[in-house]
């Protein structure tokens, strides 16, 4: 598929059909408590569903209840195996470049801010560490898993936030087009997806292109079963990229919600890292990771970790070599990653279980395969050619002036 201005535009008019008309109906029913407080106690494949549950949430959980038709299971175990050799790098990516890189779309940061509080930014990173967690789980689509069920609750969440803005009418759909529309949902995709894999790439990680496209495929399937439209989502990690590329160019720059959200993650993260001694380097990764440009519209402070970071994927490379070289320090390294990513989600979600409830009203204040070879590296696709008359400053990965 080939992006235009055009096409893009088109996207922004559409939301999610199914997920936005039971939304509306819970709401004009006045069923969206009672849904709330019964699916607490559904969140595992397999259970029954609560007694008393909507009806048009039931008839609604019974169709988003499976994977799609066309998964190719061979290729998400390939994904499974792709995340857990390289759990703590996702884990940095999505915490130090892709949540960045969402702010840094200003239309995006204002949603944000509508619907999660700026002074609890670990809600958020919590209910994403969980639900990636959830997805790259053996079982995740078997009996017992909660992967399916978070799926079916965040895509109700971003349906009724469609539906508080649209009844509040506090979004310019004139100007900006359907809130959480396809097109941003095709970019949500690239957040997981494609960017966190060019912070990888920057960190000096070993991918081969094969793990690279299966980790891509499953947030293709992800993205199916939030509602995205696969027939116009990009199908490989070069459409991914020329997506990519377009969506941001169209869209990123500075705004005050973004500062703040972004103020307040590395905050979060500050008080994460043990002591005070490292502090700065949150900062600095961050930057390194997304670019000075996008780094100074989100007001990300300058440190003297600055260049040290720069170093991070000599030693992570040291790292892998030893790694591959010994299979029980591949051992090691993994089971150390594993512990590293529990230890982070757990600090965030501080022993809780993440719920994924229909907000019942916005905020007020706010108007809105095992080891891979050293020598078997991934190589980014190209940036593509940015829209006529603007030139991609400071892009998020590697398309971006740095």
């Amino acid at each position: 598929m080939t992006y235009t201005q055009a096409s893009m535009d088109a996207l922004r008019t559409t939301g999610d059909e199914l997920a936005d008309a039971t939304v509306a109906a819970l709401f004009e029913r006045g069923e969206v408590g009672t849904f709330n407080t019964l699916m607490r106690y559904f969140s595992a494949v397999g259970q029954d569903l609560p007694e008393g549950l909507p009806e048009v949430a039931r008839a609604y959980l019974h169709e988003t209840g499976a994977p799609p038709a066309w998964v190719d299971w061979g290729e998400m175990e390939k994904a499974r195996l792709f995340f857990i050799d390289n759990n703590v790098h996702i884990s940095t990516a999505l915490s130090f470049a892709s949540m960045p890189a969402c702010y840094v779309l200003p239309h995006v940061a204002r949603l944000l801010s509508a619907t999660h509080s700026l002074k609890y930014p670990s809600k958020r990173m919590a209910e994403t560490g969980q639900f990636t967690v959830y997805l790259m789980q053996p079982d995740a689509f078997e009996a017992g898993s909660r992967f399916i069920p978070a799926a079916q609750k965040v895509r109700l969440l971003h349906a009724s936030i469609r539906h508080h803005l649209r009844r509040e009418d506090r979004w310019d759909t004139a100007a900006l087009g359907t809130p959480i529309c396809q097109e941003d949902m095709i970019g949500g995709q690239m957040m997981f997806s494609i960017q966190v894999l060019d912070a990888l790439h920057r960190l000096g990680i070993h991918m081969s292109t094969e793990g690279a496209e299966s980790y891509y495929y499953a947030w293709r399937v992800v993205g199916a079963m939030l509602g995205v439209d696969q027939d116009q989502a990009p199908e490989d990690l070069r459409a991914a990229r020329a997506f990519s590329d377009l969506y941001m160019t169209r869209h990123m720059g500075p705004s005050e919600e973004g500062a703040l959200l972004t103020r307040q993650l590395i905050d979060l993260y500050e008080e994460v890292v043990p002591g005070t001694f490292f502090d700065p380097l949150v900062s600095a990764l961050i930057r390194y990771l997304i670019g000075d440009t996008c780094a100074d519209w989100l007001h990300v402070p300058r440190t003297t970790w600055d260049t040290v970071v720069k170093t991070a994927p000599t030693l992570l490379g040291v790292l892998e070599t030893i790694e591959d070289r010994s299979p029980l320090a591949g051992w090691a390294l993994d089971r150390l990653g594993h512990l590293t990513s529990v230890l982070e989600l757990s600090a965030l979600t501080r022993g809780r279980v993440m719920h994924y409830a229909i907000p019942e009203q916005l905020k007020n204040d706010f108007g809105v395969s095992g080891t891979i070879p050293p020598k078997s590296r991934w190589t980014p696709p190209p940036a593509s050619v940015p829209p006529a008359g603007r030139e991609p400053s400071g892009h998020p990965g590697r398309s971006g002036v740095r």
